[in-house]
């Protein structure tokens, strides 16, 4: 007889009702190792990205020493502090980001590929969630006027686990404090600094592609 299952208390992993599970499976299955096939034989890049906000009025302050049963207390800014984050990494450890303090916009975008495409130095296939501006008219044109240097791809809807630069933000957010700057040109300093140190490191970059839920993206090992 099969010894039956044990079983613990465990944080469940979120998924949106919205998502289309055939649809993440024909990604799985179908759409990616596609992608990565035609930026095998166009000697392309791959590359993964993403938008993120850091705010310092909804981040915590961290964690710090005091005696059992005494609360301590940190200083942070009472003001409302925002920068925002767009970043994309390769499986080889690249990574490229861009950080601003305005909106999130076409024009922010379409800037951020043309840079993109100009650092990594050969076609790139971008791979995005399905965000309005990804979308949008301007952006649409702009691919059509650069397929030579840039090809987006669109992930299933409601699927950010299966970005794994969505573990950079979670980094992005777990070592920057916005809570402790005292300008926003405090805030964008750090940021920028954490993102360009990461850059020295493309061990930890290359990391994030083996968290169990982006671990497929490993399996062509491109780029």
């Amino acid at each position: 007889m099969a010894a039956s299952p044990r079983f613990s208390p465990q944080r469940p992993a979120r998924r949106a009702y919205q998502q289309k599970p055939e649809k993440v499976r024909a990604w799985l299955d179908i759409e990616y190792p596609a992608i990565v096939a035609r930026a095998r034989d166009e000697n392309a890049a791959v590359a993964w990205t993403d938008q993120c906000g850091l705010r310092s009025d909804t981040a915590p302050p961290g964690r710090s020493w005091a005696p059992n049963g005494a609360t301590p207390v940190v200083r942070v800014n009472g003001k409302r502090l925002r920068v925002n984050v767009m970043s994309a990494i390769a499986f080889r450890g690249a990574l490229w980001f861009s950080v601003f303090t305005g909106r999130f916009t076409a024009k922010v975008f379409i800037t951020f590929l043309d840079r993109l495409a100009r650092q990594a130095g050969r076609k790139v296939h971008v791979i995005a969630d399905r965000h309005p501006v990804h979308r949008s008219k301007a952006v649409t044109a702009w691919l059509a006027a650069n397929a030579h240097r840039i090809e987006l791809h669109l992930m299933p809807g409601y699927s950010p686990e299966l970005n794994p630069d969505e573990i950079l933000n979670a980094d992005i957010k777990r070592h920057v404090h916005p809570s402790h700057a005292r300008s926003r040109d405090d805030l964008a300093r750090e940021t920028r600094r954490f993102l360009h140190r990461r850059q020295r490191q493309p061990d930890m970059v290359r990391s994030y592609f083996h968290a169990p839920h982006v671990r497929y993206t490993t399996r062509e090992e491109m780029t």
